[in-house]
């Protein structure tokens, strides 16, 4: 399984003949393996990487750390399933360390994403401190290379 699993995150789109014969399996099981992963939740859906540089020039991603509260009986859960509602949201994770919580957004502007931090997070209850980090390029997302060469612009001087 863990194999197979490797496998689709590289290429979600490989077909279940393409996925058996990398694996050395029949078709039928590579199937049904996938359809239990599924079922059970280890696969939640599928995705693709995309170069925002190209699709979308006017989009804006940040990573915030927030440092929270933890509530009684929920400790981070709630707060972070509240935020996980929030369509710009992209992802939401518990971290060690300073921070508490990491979340990954999306929006149209640094004027957007900065509005979203004073009036939606910074705003919640449990909410003690936010650090916003701009992404300014990606170079690799998901294990897939998106700069298909990363050059080196300080040049050679002899």
């Amino acid at each position: 399984m863990k194999e197979l699993l490797q496998l689709l995150k590289q290429n979600a789109r490989l077909s279940n003949a393409e996925l058996a014969a990398m694996l050395g399996r029949d078709e039928a099981t590579v199937a049904r393996q996938i359809t239990e992963l599924e079922e059970t939740g280890v696969i939640r859906g599928y995705s693709v990487i995309v170069d925002e540089e190209l699709a979308d020039k006017d989009e804006v991603s940040a990573y915030i750390e927030l440092k929270v509260t933890p509530q009684p009986d929920c400790g981070f859960d709630e707060l972070a399933r509240m935020i996980s509602t929030f369509e710009s949201v992209e992802s939401v994770t518990l971290m060690s360390g300073g921070y508490d919580l990491g979340i990954t957004i999306t929006g149209t502007g640094l004027r957007d994403i900065a509005s979203f931090v004073a009036q939606r997070l910074a705003t919640l209850n449990g909410v003690l401190s936010t650090r916003t980090h701009f992404v300014l390029k990606r170079y690799k997302e998901k294990g897939i290379l998106i700069q298909d060469e990363i050059s080196d612009e300080r040049g050679v001087y002899l």
